[in-house]
């Protein structure tokens, strides 16, 4: 499929970057945020220059033991996340800054908003199920950070983002996943201006007609390959139901994408993309109306303290097995064939820092009688 060259703004323009962060071992150090600005920095840099919102989610409950994705974190953990906070801030001020001055605080507003989950019916109206937000933006509106002072969980902190995103697509990032190659974003938001879910009177009568999404399947979501997803279009995921194999064998395909560059010349771009039945966390490209609209459909679509994958997530594939995959249009970056990874696992709930897991070495070598001079392996 190609398409004829346009003259689109900057990728830039166009894309939120929303990072998810929330109390880690490796606190109050930054080490995974800056990790994941140095892998947008080498591998898509338009991510750096974006609009950004960091949700800074809290905790539930402090406790003996530290259950990350339950929200209990220790004691020690609880009075390190502060820290983390005012770290964390100062990272992406100096990260996202458009002039190379990272923002001070004269450049800074702060409001107030609520993110509203659970019943909103009558028998639940002695209840305020709603989490206050702290939001802290900048005068010219490019940095956010939002602050519950209540636990809001993966779904809760992407979705009170997509409300404040006024870019008509996003990047989500959650703090410990970083990229390991090139992506596409200008030709990427091409494909997905072009191939929108039909929103128009006139794409609605194509689409009754069986003619829009016939040649032209929408693309809304672009999620990209961990290690247990290479090959992913091969792989049982696939093969195992009937529906989902007849839709990646008819819709897998390099979508090719003409584009005007400075100076009047024309770049081709191909982009492979295979259709992707889940709708997972990690990093990926959406829509945002199309988010706000599949995923968050109303006030009890995710509870507080969900993960989407785990919950949203399956019931999209549940449908996908029974071929209604084009309402939600997600789609996974295929490079190789999927056999180029594009992401890798930073293991922010068990990762302690740089310091932290040398000093652990140091100390299991000592116990089993190992000379510590050497020198260690990553």
């Amino acid at each position: 499929m190609t398409m004829a060259p346009t003259a689109t703004p900057a990728p830039e323009e166009l894309v939120t970057v929303i990072i998810t962060t929330s109390p880690t071992p490796s606190a109050p150090s930054t080490e995974l945020l800056e990790q994941i600005a140095a892998s947008f920095r080498k591998h898509c840099q338009a991510l750096v220059r974006c609009r950004v919102i960091v949700v800074l989610d809290t905790y539930d409950h402090v406790s003996t033991k530290p259950r990350l994705k339950k929200g209990h974190v220790t004691p020690d953990g609880a009075s390190k996340y502060a820290d983390y906070k005012a770290n964390a801030k100062r990272l992406i001020l100096k990260e996202y800054s458009p002039t190379g001055r990272p923002y001070g605080h004269g450049d800074l507003a702060r409001t107030q908003e609520k993110a509203e989950f659970g019943s909103g019916a009558a028998a639940y109206a002695s209840q305020d199920n709603t989490v206050v937000m702290n939001i802290t933006t900048t005068k010219d509106g490019r940095v956010k950070f939002v602050e519950p002072v209540q636990r809001l969980g993966f779904g809760l902190a992407v979705r009170s983002a997509l409300r404040m995103t006024v870019t008509p697509y996003v990047w989500i990032q959650q703090h410990d996943w970083a990229l390991v190659t090139d992506i596409p974003l200008g030709p990427m938001l091409q494909i997905m201006h072009e191939n929108r879910t039909p929103a128009t009177k006139g794409e609605e009568e194509e689409k009754a007609a069986g003619s829009y999404q016939a040649t032209r399947p929408p693309v809304e979501y672009i999620c990209f390959a961990s290690i247990r997803m290479m090959e992913y279009a091969t792989s049982d995921h696939v093969m195992h139901f009937p529906a989902l194999r007849g839709i990646t064998q008819l819709h897998k395909q390099n979508f090719t994408v003409q584009s005007m560059i400075e100076g009047g010349g024309i770049v081709t771009s191909r982009i492979p993309l295979t259709p992707f039945f889940h709708w997972h966390d990690k990093p990926h490209l959406a829509s945002t109306s199309h988010y706000l609209d599949q995923v968050f459909y109303s006030r009890i679509a995710i509870q507080r303290g969900a993960f989407i994958e785990d919950t949203v997530g399956h019931v999209a594939r549940d449908e996908m097995k029974e071929g209604n995959w084009k309402k939600w249009a997600s789609w996974l970056y295929y490079p190789g064939e999927g056999k180029h990874l594009c992401l890798r696992h930073l293991k922010g709930r068990t990762w302690r820092g740089v310091e932290a897991e040398l000093a652990a070495k140091l100390e299991y070598m000592r116990l089993n009688g190992l000379d510590v001079n050497v020198q260690i392996p990553n």
